[in-house]
């Protein structure tokens, strides 16, 4: 049990690594580009938006790297599962989220096709080069997308969290501050994943569950922690409105930014693409699945996320983690 509690601390501490070095990234990076003269649009959709995912692309791509492919999926989908089921879940109970913020429809529909497009990739059993290629394609697509969207003052709630440079606190000052920021975020982000992979393959390896599970679970969870946050803080505030656009926007980031740094990442390391595990296309993408419809159904219908979806959201989300801890240990 010793072995246990240290390996998951290991994960804990470098998800806390992992997290830390991206804001450290962000706000170096942003520094260094608002100094240059970087128009805040292009800042937005390049560092902020890419910045913002490193941890998770980071993180996917050590995992591949170490042949542990399965750790990376799992936490595609298991993040993906909780934005929807306890990022927008749990908040809702203390404030019913608006669904009729200005792009909201027009992602939800894209990240539903993306969904799509992800199960289908993974039902053969593997995650391809092309295939990675391609998921990379379509995130340059879709932040093309955005910065189309973004020419008429659009209050597309993704546009607008990347875009607001001009707002954001703690940038450094000073060419030492900002190359300091910078560098550290460069050093704190593979740190922080390394100690991600080691502990999460070591406590798969002792418990004898698959890697996936850790990945489903303790890694995914890790990595929606600011998310929850930043919503429940939102809720609290009664300003939830933009919570939903910002869940759909990560999960579409998760797919195809972190989906394709997982396959290119695999196959680049090993010469074979990333296995897919049969229990993924079995149960969990449809959990997925299922989850990013609800709340695109809610989206098409203009239905605030209230309270009583909210706590049916959170209850799934309980229930989906009971499943898997019972059927890993059980």
């Amino acid at each position: 049990m010793p072995d246990i509690v240290i390996l998951l601390l290991l994960v804990l501490g470098g998800v806390a690594i992992l997290l830390t070095g991206g804001e450290f990234l962000v706000r170096g990076a942003t520094a260094l580009a608002r100094a240059l003269g970087i128009p805040a649009l292009i800042v937005g959709l390049t560092i902020v938006a890419f910045g913002t995912s490193a941890p998770e692309m980071v993180v996917s791509a050590a995992a591949a790297i170490r042949e542990a492919p399965g750790l990376a999926i799992g936490n595609i989908v298991g993040s993906n599962i909780a934005n929807i089921l306890l990022v927008l879940g749990l908040p809702a109970i203390l404030a019913p989220m608006a669904t009729t913020t200005p792009g909201v429809r027009r992602n939800a529909a894209i990240a539903l096709v993306l969904t799509g497009v992800f199960i289908a990739m993974g039902f053969d059993g593997a995650l391809t080069l092309t295939e990675g290629y391609i998921l990379a394609a379509l995130i340059a697509v879709y932040i093309g997308y955005l910065g189309f969207s973004a020419r008429g003052a659009s209050a597309d709630p993704v546009v607008a969290e990347l875009t607001d440079v001009d707002h954001m606190e703690g940038l450094p000052k000073g060419r030492l501050a900002i190359a300091g920021y910078t560098l550290l975020g460069l050093v704190l982000l593979p740190v922080g994943a390394e100690l991600i992979v080691r502990g999460a393959t070591g406590i798969a390896a002792t418990l004898g569950v698959p890697e996936s599970i850790i990945g489903l679970t303790i890694l995914a969870l890790g990595t929606s922690l600011p998310e929850l946050a930043t919503a429940m803080v939102a809720a609290l505030k009664k300003q939830a409105e933009m919570a939903i656009g910002n869940v759909i926007g990560s999960n579409i980031f998760n797919i195809c930014a972190v989906g394709g740094i997982t396959g290119i990442a695999a196959t680049a390391a090993t010469g074979n693409p990333a296995p897919v595990d049969a229990e993924f296309i079995r149960f969990d993408f449809w959990v997925m699945a299922g989850a990013m419809l609800a709340a695109s159904i809610l989206v098409f219908a203009k239905k605030p996320v209230g309270r009583l979806v909210g706590a049916v959201f959170f209850a799934t989300y309980v229930a989906y983690i009971a499943y898997l801890a019972w059927g890993a240990l059980g």
